[in-house]
């Protein structure tokens, strides 16, 4: 069997139904297309990290704000 438990007789069936569907000519739009959102999907993927890191506080803005809330629970 070969991926997905599907064999070489079913990704020909498959093939030959996307062909029927879209036509031989546009195929090749669609893969193009397909193409271009993974490349997208990878970039944004490897971007998150890095925004991420830009939300986050820095360490220093919470201990402040962690002390000033100190400071006023220990007022009331």
């Amino acid at each position: 069997m070969g991926i997905g438990n599907i064999g070489v007789s079913g990704w020909i069936i498959i093939l030959v139904i996307v062909i029927l569907l879209f036509g031989a000519k546009k195929i090749p739009e669609l893969a193009k297309g397909v193409g271009k959102g993974i490349k997208t999907f990878r970039s944004e993927m490897e971007d998150e990290p890095k925004n991420a890191m830009k939300i986050e506080e820095k360490p220093e803005e919470k201990k402040a704000a962690s002390e000033a809330n100190l400071d006023e629970t220990k007022k009331a």
